[in-house]
């Protein structure tokens, strides 16, 4: 065994038991690599034609990240995820991410498929020449078999003045293969409590599952679907159908309620953002949520959220909570100063954290770990398109009797864990 092999599974071994200790009943994990090394990377070869110039592009021969991942009906494992590739000079990335499809029979070795599955270019409201980006795709199991997505669509939009504007989409498909587009899933203005229109910046959305027949299937819950969603702070939205939307205000402010926010020296102390689809455990809600390590701020003690609350008997209204003032939720708005950085990691790396919520309510945080699950060790995971490094999830498995985790690397390439299924 060489130095670099002794070394390695020395790092990897303390990382485990790090993990481990810190590891409390209700959470998944401990999380490992089984793999030292991405299990999706981009391709040098692969081209595509343009339906709106019918030349051949370059898709994915920059970086891929932002993987969403399902059980196919063949029992493969399917991962979605963003591409993006070069400019013709190969100098600087393009304005267009588009999203590929790769499987494998076993969840670490990959097959790629030649193009992408979903593109700016199959829409039909995009103006020639915008800047526009597909990420963020999120999947789940229909109630009758297929499959619904959550996808980020990031366009310039004429009447915002050519200001990039994100917003949660829907698509739907019966083999992974061909979507159909269900729209927005937020209508553009919404009425609040406080008589006026609620803003919603959408980031990414993750809609609650449960595990049945070894696959992530949507869960109605109080007679709703339940989507968390956001990217700087964590909201709630409810569905009656999986494809229209409606977010869960605060009564105060009329603006969609926060439930996960940042935390003063922690891990996800610059931004909280929704990861895998959560899961409806015994124990409540398990949200699997990815945290941005501050770049600079001062500690806060009134931003940090409390653990145990009491459990609500009754859930909440779709359109309100009863517990926006409550000590268990935070109110930090999203693009408030930036908190104190846990010293640990670099600033502005991303890394994997875990929450529960209640069962009973949706939006009543009860547990979160003070350490995360995942975080960047790997040169691959610390190098890359992104300079502060990160591991970013948003896919995730039943594989074989264990969770299969896999996540973006430094906005660069995919990686996967793992943990025991218990």
């Amino acid at each position: 065994m060489t130095a670099i092999q002794k070394s390695r599974l020395l790092l990897a071994a303390g990382i485990l038991a790090m993990n481990t200790a810190h590891a409390q009943s209700w959470e998944l994990g401990p999380f490992v690599r089984p793999l030292d090394a991405p299990v999706i990377e981009p391709n040098r070869f692969y081209t595509f034609t343009t339906p709106a110039t019918g030349q051949k592009t370059l898709w994915d021969n920059l970086a891929v990240f932002d993987p969403g991942a399902a059980i196919a009906a063949d029992g493969e494992v399917a991962v979605l995820f963003r591409a993006e590739a070069s400019s013709a000079a190969g100098q600087s990335p393009e304005s267009t991410s588009r999203l590929g499809l790769a499987t494998s029979k076993d969840g670490l070795f990959f097959t790629v498929h030649g193009a992408p599955v979903l593109s700016p270019e199959d829409s039909p409201a995009l103006a020639p020449g915008s800047r526009y980006s597909l990420r963020g795709p999120r999947i789940v199991v229909g109630p009758h078999g297929s499959y619904v997505m959550t996808y980020t669509e990031s366009a310039a939009i004429r009447a915002a003045g050519g200001q990039p504007q994100d917003r949660i989409c829907i698509a739907t498909s019966s083999n992974l293969r061909n979507w159909i587009r269900r729209g927005p899933a937020f209508a553009a203005s919404l009425p609040s409590a406080a008589g006026k229109a609620a803003r919603i910046n959408d980031g990414f959305g993750a809609i609650l599952t449960e595990l049945r027949h070894g696959r992530l299937q949507a869960a109605k819950l109080h007679g709703r679907y339940w989507m968390y969603w956001g990217e700087r702070a964590v909201h709630l939205a409810t569905s009656p159908d999986l494809i229209h939307w409606t977010p869960v205000l605060d009564q105060r402010s009329g603006q969609p309620l926060i439930v996960l926010s940042p935390r003063a020296g922690h891990f996800d102390s610059g931004a909280a953002t929704v990861g895998p689809p959560p899961l409806l455990t015994r124990r409540g809600i398990l949200l699997v949520y990815n945290g941005e390590n501050s770049l600079l701020g001062v500690s806060n003690a009134n931003n940090t959220q409390v653990t145990d609350a009491p459990t609500p008997a009754l859930p909440p209204s779709p359109s309100r909570s009863r517990h926006s003032g409550s000590a268990g939720v935070s109110l930090l708005q999203p693009d408030a100063p930036r908190l104190a950085a846990d010293p640990t990691l670099r600033p502005g790396a991303y890394a994997v954290g875990e929450a529960l919520f209640s069962a009973a309510d949706p939006t009543r945080l009860l547990k979160r770990a003070n350490h995360p699950v995942l975080q960047p060790v790997w040169p691959y995971e610390r190098d890359g398109r992104r300079s502060a490094g990160g591991v970013f999830a948003e896919g995730m498995v039943v594989w074989q009797g264990q969770w299969l985790l896999y996540y973006g690397a430094a906005d660069s390439v995919i990686g996967v864990a793992r943990a025991p299924l218990r």
